[in-house]
């Protein structure tokens, strides 16, 4: 494709995250849409044969029907780990989500600092061969985020679902060899939070209750800004008790 008709298309960006990917245009002050990273599959078509004939349920349609599927990450720690799950996903960012041709779109994709390079490969070889993207370019997610504060130097702490780094960033570039990488973030958070629910008798086990432990910690957990005081109004008040309510309506107190 020439140059000149490059420029009549309008890129696309795709933040891939491990917990949620954000897609939209280039330019936009927003994006498009934005839904989990996750795939669900029937755990027994034969509960449902209405809806049976479905392969697959990606995103926030797997969320709305969690009850009854197995609820798939493919992307673990930042790093795609099912290629063949990864796709179906971009497939739905593409014509679900944003209703667009992607052979007719440059894209850019963002990943996780230290990225190997052999996944950075396998991400070029199935767009461009199984989706004809004409152009496309990785970026560092840290980097894109502080090209967004409008800085060039600084340090970049990210915690996200699946990984946390700190990178440092000099006129623009990040310093690889500085660059600390942690594999403990958001998702290790949750399964923490599942142990703290079972040693109090609640059995949340299934890939749809991690999803309903997942929920609870985003709308009730809170960082603590001074521990030591927290501490103490733990002892003294329950004030700070909340309540969630399960699917099957049966509410659990958390303090």
């Amino acid at each position: 494709m020439s140059r000149n008709c490059m420029k009549d298309l309008n890129p696309i960006v795709v933040d891939n995250g491990s917990g949620t990917i954000k897609a939209g245009f280039a330019g936009d002050g927003q994006p498009s849409t934005i839904f989990p990273t996750i795939i669900g599959r029937l755990c027994h078509s034969t509960m449902v044969p209405e809806i049976s004939h479905k392969d697959q349920y990606i995103g926030d349609e797997a969320i709305k029907t969690k009850e009854i599927l197995s609820i798939h990450h493919p992307i673990e720690h930042g790093i795609i780990t099912n290629w063949d799950d990864m796709e179906k996903i971009w497939h739905h960012t593409f014509y679900n989500e944003l209703h667009i041709l992607p052979e007719q779109h440059p894209v850019l994709f963002s990943e996780a600092p230290l990225n190997p390079k052999a996944n950075r490969e396998k991400m070029a070889q199935i767009l461009f061969e199984n989706f004809n993207i004409p152009a496309m370019y990785v970026a560092m997610q840290s980097v894109l985020s502080f090209y967004a504060s409008g800085r060039i130097a600084g340090l970049v702490l990210e915690i996200g679902d699946g990984v946390s780094h700190t990178v440092p960033i000099y006129q623009g570039y990040a310093l690889s060899h500085a660059t600390n990488r942690l594999d403990l973030a958001g998702r290790d958070l949750t399964d923490f939070m599942i142990r703290l629910l079972a040693e109090r008798g609640y059995a949340l086990t299934t890939t749809a209750e991690r999803e309903i432990v997942r929920d609870m910690k985003e709308k009730l957990a809170y960082v603590a800004l001074d521990f030591e005081q927290e501490l103490t109004t733990v002892n003294c008040s329950n004030n700070i008790d909340k309540n969630y309510e399960l699917p099957d309506g049966q509410r659990i107190t958390i303090c």
